[in-house]
């Protein structure tokens, strides 16, 4: 996969994830909701672990409960994504071409019984895209359930729609955890 598709990829899923965002913190009963506040803790966790072992940094994740609100775990889901577009934006085709070691693999492997094939980071930056959307999708019916409209978030719909920005609440864009 070529750098710019990556990029694109990761622009749609900061789209994608601010346009969530603003539903979920414009109904009261989906920023309170502890479902959606999970899956949303959990999707942040994903983009922050992976930007962190492609950094080479050190792997470190924060709990749900260090999170004030809603407010302030949707700023740390924004900051994830801008930095996540930035790391992609500065590499280089072998940087994401090398191999990454993920640290929980040895847990998969005892799972599964079988030692896990090498990915690339481009891979990675694959699965991540798809495990957000996943779990957007439980979101979305999550947010239907409390009362609330989840948003048309597609990824053809963003192409449609002439790949705009990410639109994060404002009062996010200063937060940023």
């Amino acid at each position: 996969m070529q750098t710019n598709e990556l990029i694109e990829f990761a622009r749609h899923c900061s789209w994608a994830d601010a346009t969530v965002w603003q539903s979920v913190l414009g109904h009261s009963s989906g920023a309170a909701d502890p479902k959606i506040l999970g899956w949303q803790h959990h999707i942040h966790t994903v983009q922050w672990a992976f930007l962190q072992l492609w950094r080479g940094d050190e792997l470190v994740l924060r709990e749900q409960a260090e999170f004030p609100d809603a407010a302030a775990l949707a700023g740390w889901g924004c900051d994830a994504n801008r930095q996540i577009i930035d790391y992609l934006e500065s590499s280089r085709a072998s940087d994401l071409e090398r191999h990454l070691e993920v640290p929980w693999s040895a847990q998969l492997e005892q799972r599964w019984g079988k030692e896990v094939a090498p990915v690339t980071v481009a891979q990675s930056v694959v699965q991540v895209s798809i495990h957000t959307a996943h779990h957007r999708g439980q979101v979305a019916a999550r947010l239907r359930a409390v009362g609330g409209v989840p948003p048309t978030i597609d990824y053809i719909v963003w192409l449609w729609l002439g790949q705009p920005a990410a639109d994060w609440p404002e009062r996010l864009a200063a937060r940023d955890a």
